[in-house]
């Protein structure tokens, strides 16, 4: 049965860009209704943690470095069948092939940097938003 709660990261190239603001924007004119948020920085050695399913591929050091590269909002988002309904707003991963109006053809530089992470499952929003938040900095 699907949830109604999903988790995102606006990445930090976009956040760098300025575009942090737009896209959250765009999430609540979605009808999304934001539960928790947080400007924060991964270490390293958390961002090895949070994508360590992807440890033995070769882009994981390129994926890690990245993604503590700088500053990233973390965002536990509510809304009827939110994975889906996310993942249908932000788009494909590659920009170019991502339809007009979503998050990732509107904001996203390349396939690499996609602006946005959006979970992939009902279990994994589960994880990720556990990863960054504790539950007493989720809404309720």
């Amino acid at each position: 049965m699907a949830t109604n709660r999903t988790f995102t990261m606006i990445k930090p190239e976009a956040v760098a860009a300025g575009h942090g603001g737009k896209i959250i924007d765009a999430i609540i004119a979605a009808g999304f209704e934001i539960k928790a948020l947080k400007l924060t920085t991964l270490s390293k050695e958390r961002a090895g943690e949070f994508y360590e399913v992807h440890k033995e591929r070769p882009f994981y050091g390129e994926l890690v470095d990245y993604m503590s590269s700088g500053p990233i909002y973390a965002a536990i988002l509510e809304k009827d069948n939110a994975v889906a309904d996310f993942r249908a707003l932000i788009g494909a991963t590659d920009p170019a092939e991502a339809a007009e109006g979503t998050i990732r053809k509107n904001f996203a530089k390349s396939k690499a940097e996609n602006a946005v992470h959006g979970s992939d499952s009902d279990d994994n929003a589960r994880i990720e938003g556990e990863f960054h938040f504790a539950a007493s900095e989720v809404v309720a």
